[in-house]
């Protein structure tokens, strides 16, 4: 008896010794559900990719996210305990995206393509970037729309939209619609633009770089410049990584001009949080092109890298496609796809005269 009172007292007396105090449950960090959720969509997306590997997986999970929020018992889950975790998923997971993208990109392959192909890049995303920004405005969409639309199309889609996002502090609705939007267009792409490979009188060579010169995200060039076989692929994938490049100074430009606009707004008030001038993930991306340009990163750490960025950038996607608002959208939806539509032609438009002027 003496035992047996002795073990309920000690159960009774909490760690801190106050009787009838017991230890509290271990609480469950807000953010684990909707890390599960994502890490459930990716898998998701990686099924789809795998039974049809013509859809991207980022782009199916895009879509996954999408559809789940908008399915009846999900739909609570994901506004409710998913969203701090997905919220994480689409801001944090897409910075480390965003910085193994630069093992993609090495100076010394973009440079092989010539200077002639440099500068045509240049063009193509200077044309695309300031006519669907002027466009955007113009049709009078909401927020930060416009540039994240712009952005999104003119660099390297969804992780261009992320990446800029992060520094005008945008809001989650305005990203999500804008890589839905984004994403949408370049998955028709890998249907429309082999269609238009003879028509248009394109070598393979110069169909894989109005591709990459044309398609918004990484997996979409693969899938849609596949098409045409090995040749078109490999300068396909090098137009766009030279693309990709392009986000660095473009985040630059941008921060600098949100500090600028914030200190002009201050008048006599403090300005706020300023973004810094070069994010420090784009000091990551940057780093990471460094060290690929040194050709000195084993093949193995790169295939190892290649799949974590598309396994974290798919997690992000999934996250940010499940703040997408459908009715939300469709209220806006005559002018987003107009926008969209517009964009997608000076982009093809301006690629096909530059693939022809230089090859």
């Amino acid at each position: 008896m003496a035992l047996i009172s002795s073990r309920v007292r000690d159960h009774a007396v909490g760690d801190g010794g106050t009787p009838g105090a017991l230890k509290p449950p271990r609480k469950i960090p807000a953010s684990l559900p909707g890390l599960a959720m994502a890490a459930a969509g990716v898998a998701l997306a990686w099924a789809v990719h795998w039974l049809v590997p013509a859809v991207p997986m980022l782009t199916a999970a895009v879509v996954l996210g999408i559809a789940a929020a908008h399915t009846p018992g999900l739909r609570a889950r994901i506004r409710g305990t998913g969203r701090a975790g997905l919220t994480l998923a689409g801001k944090r997971l897409m910075r480390i995206g965003i910085v193994l993208l630069g093992l993609k990109l090495s100076l010394h392959d973009v440079l092989g393509l010539g200077w002639a192909t440099v500068v045509m890049v240049l063009a193509v995303v200077a044309a695309t970037f300031g006519g669907t920004l002027w466009l955007g405005r113009k049709l009078g969409l909401r927020g930060d729309q416009p540039l994240l639309i712009a952005t999104g199309y003119s660099i390297c889609g969804a992780s261009a939209i992320g990446a800029v996002s992060e520094v005008t502090g945008s809001d989650e609705e305005d990203v999500a619609t804008s890589v839905a939007l984004v994403t949408l267009c370049g998955t028709l792409a890998i249907a429309v633009l082999p269609l238009l490979h003879h028509p248009l009188g394109l070598d393979d060579a110069q169909f894989g770089r109005w591709v990459g010169a044309g398609v918004h995200d990484v997996g979409q060039v693969v899938a849609t410049a596949q098409t045409a076989g090995p040749d078109a692929l490999t300068d396909a994938v090098l137009v766009k990584l030279m693309r990709v490049a392009m986000l660095a100074p473009l985040v630059a430009a941008v921060a600098m001009s949100v500090r600028a606009r914030r200190a002009a707004a201050a008048t006599g008030k403090s300005p706020g949080k300023r973004p810094a001038l070069v994010p420090l993930f784009v000091l990551g991306f940057l780093a990471m092109v460094a060290v690929r340009s040194t050709g000195q990163v084993p093949g193995g750490v790169l295939d190892v890298a290649q799949h974590t960025q598309e396994l974290l950038l798919a997690a992000a996607l999934f996250g940010l496609g499940s703040a997408v608002h459908l009715p939300s959208l469709v209220r806006t939806g005559g002018r987003v796809a107009a926008l969209g539509l517009s964009s997608w032609v000076v982009i093809a438009g301006a690629s096909y005269v530059g693939v022809l002027l230089t090859t």
